[in-house]
């Protein structure tokens, strides 16, 4: 439109064609400017609705830790953990004393016996005189390299038996 007024030889209207431009043009760029800072302002409110919820969150939080720390009692806590390793640590020299009962029950000499006699089968038959090096070898059931054995025979172990043990157990 200013080209065509120009041409024509209207400067007036080329004129007021030129202002309405430039202030058209100055309109966008405010615009812009306005659109930023509206930008701006949407995440400037959104951080501050993320901080409130963050501190209502852990407001809530500390009211539960403080329930939570009136409700514990550290030395009751101590307590009941004790107990709980004593009754643990009883638990296990059971099972070992009833794992030993059990393997001599299982595992007597003839099982041991018949063992020695196939192993002397097969390292026979692979030419290998082993019995005279067999014979001095320890025996499981007479050794002390066989481990713990249950010097009270099959008798399974009583309370009493087992608070001894913990007893030397913790002189140690």
């Amino acid at each position: 439109e200013i080209q065509k007024a120009a041409k024509m030889g209207d400067k007036q209207t080329a004129t007021v064609y030129a202002k309405q431009l430039i202030n058209i043009r100055k309109q966008k760029t405010r615009l812009l400017g306005a659109k930023g800072q509206v930008g701006a302002v949407k995440s400037k409110t959104s951080t501050m609705q993320s901080n409130v919820k963050m501190a209502e969150a852990m407001k809530s939080t500390t009211g539960v830790m403080t329930q939570m720390n009136k409700q514990m009692n550290p030395q009751e806590m101590s307590k009941v953990m004790q107990n709980f390793d004593m009754e643990s640590a009883k638990m296990d020299m059971t099972g070992e004393m009833m794992e030993d009962t059990l393997d001599s029950a299982l595992y007597g000499s003839d099982d041991e016996e018949e063992s020695n006699l196939i192993m002397n089968q097969v390292l026979d038959e692979i030419g290998i005189e082993m019995t005279g090096k067999m014979s001095a070898a320890p025996n499981a059931g007479s050794s002390s390299l066989a481990g713990p054995s249950n010097a009270r025979g099959t008798r399974a172990p009583t309370d009493a038996d087992i608070e001894a043990q913990l007893k030397r157990l913790a002189e140690l």
